[in-house]
């Protein structure tokens, strides 16, 4: 009985210390492709609210007044799609938080299609990079699958874009 004292008491500061950073506030977001020059980065305290990773499938919101405020991540929960139209443009999109140190905590994909102004987003499935590290965050049950993304997260995401590869090619 001591020793199962003695082994709860070393590994009681690691499990107290990953519960009070657990949902630390996206601190930045990039968004990286072979077309762009240099990720793009989202840090202003203004945008990163919106795109909260803790929000939506697989997470819950204690005392959160509306179902609205569980849906700030960038993708639309209620609308999975097979698979987007081929040959759109893939960018890896990336969130981080500071957890006391920034870190990497969550990787998505996501493509736009210019024909149909529709964004898609895809969650890494079993096997995939970047699947281990975003089930350590959260399972959303989502995984391996294409979603479509928020309208307010391509109205942010469109114009960094065009505007990145503009710098490249000049």
């Amino acid at each position: 009985m001591k020793r199962v004292l003695l082994i709860l008491f070393a590994f009681l500061p690691l499990l107290i210390s990953t519960r009070s950073f657990a949902k630390a506030p996206t601190s930045k977001i990039t968004i990286e492709s072979a077309d762009l020059k240099s990720p793009i980065e989202i840090t202003d305290p203004q945008i990163l609210p919106k795109f909260n990773v803790w929000s939506g499938a697989g997470t819950s919101c204690t005392g959160c007044p509306t179902p609205e405020s569980t849906q700030t991540f960038i993708v639309d929960w209620s609308q999975t799609v097979a698979e987007p139209p081929k040959g759109l443009e893939r960018y890896q999109v990336s969130f981080y938080a500071k957890m006391p140190e920034e870190r990497l905590i969550y990787v998505v994909f996501y493509e736009f299609d210019p024909l149909t102004q529709r964004g898609y987003v895809y969650i890494p499935g079993h096997g995939e990079e970047f699947y281990r590290r975003d089930v350590g965050t959260i399972i959303r049950g989502t995984e391996g699958k294409w979603l479509r993304s928020r309208s307010a997260w391509d109205d942010v995401a469109r114009p960094l874009i065009a505007n990145a590869k503009q710098a490249k090619l000049n």
